[in-house]
């Protein structure tokens, strides 16, 4: 008997998957398969069906546990399928008793998010991973036209700094070097809390408190917000890792208006210059969709140039999936040809910057971190070619790359 989890989408999934599996072991549940679903595209849910499907296939006699952002949207769907065994909303997905499966239980388990408190995840060691991620955030209080997230969310809850520091704490005394800090609107932490906290007071308290904590990372902010203290953070501690992926979506102002995100291609332009400024070695990645509806060939020169004008050296190029119910689900939609082929050339951009970033890092010595499958990961995030113990630091010089990750030998 195995109790296997089967994770899509995010890095908070991914931490979730984990409290997910310890409650069900908790419970008393160990033969079943837990569905830990993702809704930011359409695509994502069809995984997610095709993947529920399968596992009956594999395993007809144990029960089907379905969770997640797509099972919170879209539970009466997934309740109907004949796989499912249980339809478990976000909100308790991490409960004591979730998984205590009885017959007389009801199929479809979900509750309104938005008037639940969507309390974050334990911190946890991810079992394939190296790394731990700590869950400081959940939900979102914007409204995206093309994201259906805050509705498998709910509302923005912060964790408080002082439980933060803790789960940090326990990690690096189980051995831990790097912990992520994640969330589904990381930059949002600390605005329900009392004094509306900005982000950076919490890093830096983590960073101060927690000394031995040899390297933390942020996981997707916000192009719009980065406080001061986070800004002097990166100037101050080289243990705050110099990496930032930012949530860009789009380089043209009239496309991010009609996305409702709350910043304009300048603003986005500003805040890499001010990191920079004060972190020379920083490295960004971003997310970028590809034909939201109305998007000229103008309007997406501009977001090809915005990959070149700031200078970004990993780039997630999705294209554009209208979500039911989702404001820009009602925009004009343009051929699926015409969105396919652009986000293609947003890739190949991607491609492109991802090549120059490494063009840059040959002739450097870095501290990377052994992960598993014969990669080490460089401070800012770049990928490289190494065989190691998995979670040990070394230290490393820059020879060459494949266009895809460096090669290296171990430094002097």
């Amino acid at each position: 008997m195995t109790l296997e989890v089967l994770t899509f989408g995010c890095r908070l999934n991914a931490v979730e998957s984990e409290a997910m599996r310890a409650q069900a072991q908790a419970d008393g549940l160990s033969d079943a398969v837990l569905v830990n679903t993702c809704a930011v595209t359409a695509e994502a849910v069809r995984q997610a069906r095709q993947a529920i499907r399968r596992a009956r296939r594999e395993r007809p006699d144990a029960p089907i546990v379905v969770t997640g952002c797509a099972a919170q949207i879209e539970a009466e769907a997934f309740a109907a399928m004949p796989e499912v065994t249980r339809v478990i909303g976000n909100a308790d997905k991490a409960a004591p008793g979730a998984y205590r499966l009885s017959p007389s239980g009801p199929r479809n388990a979900v509750t309104d998010i938005m008037a639940a408190p969507v309390a974050p995840a334990p911190a946890l060691p991810l079992t394939d991973r190296v790394r731990a991620h700590v869950a400081i955030q959940n939900g979102c209080d914007h409204r995206c036209t093309f994201c259906v997230i805050p509705y498998g969310r709910g509302n923005s809850r912060s964790v408080p700094a002082g439980e933060v520091v803790r789960q940090v704490r326990d990690l690096t005394d189980r051995g831990v070097t790097e912990v992520v800090l994640t969330g589904v609107d990381l930059t949002s932490w600390g605005v329900d809390l009392p004094g509306a906290p900005p982000l950076g007071r919490m890093v830096r308290r983590v960073l101060t408190l927690v000394p031995e904590l040899e390297r933390l990372r942020l996981s997707s902010i916000d192009a719009a917000e980065i406080d001061d203290e986070l800004l002097a953070c990166f100037a101050e501690h080289e243990r705050l890792m110099p990496y930032l992926h930012l949530s860009l979506q789009h380089g043209d102002d009239l496309i991010l208006k009609r996305m409702k995100r709350r910043h304009l291609r300048a603003d986005a332009l500003r805040l890499i210059d001010r990191v920079r400024a004060v972190r020379s070695d920083v490295a960004f990645g971003c997310d970028l969709i590809a034909g939201f509806p109305t998007e000229s060939p103008a309007a997406f020169d501009n977001l090809l140039s915005l990959v070149d004008e700031a200078g970004l050296a990993f780039v997630h190029a999705f294209p554009f999936s209208p979500r039911p119910g989702t404001p820009a689900a009602r925009m004009p939609q343009l051929p699926r040809e015409t969105v396919k082929a652009r986000a293609a050339a947003l890739r190949a951009r991607g491609e492109a910057a991802l090549v120059r970033h490494l063009d840059r890092q040959v002739g450097r010595t870095v501290r990377a971190l052994v992960e598993n499958g014969g990669v080490a990961r460089a401070p800012d995030h770049t990928p490289i070619a190494f065989d190691g113990r998995p979670g040990t630091l070394v230290d490393l010089t820059l020879t060459g790359h494949d266009g895809r990750r460096m090669s290296a030998r171990i430094a002097d």
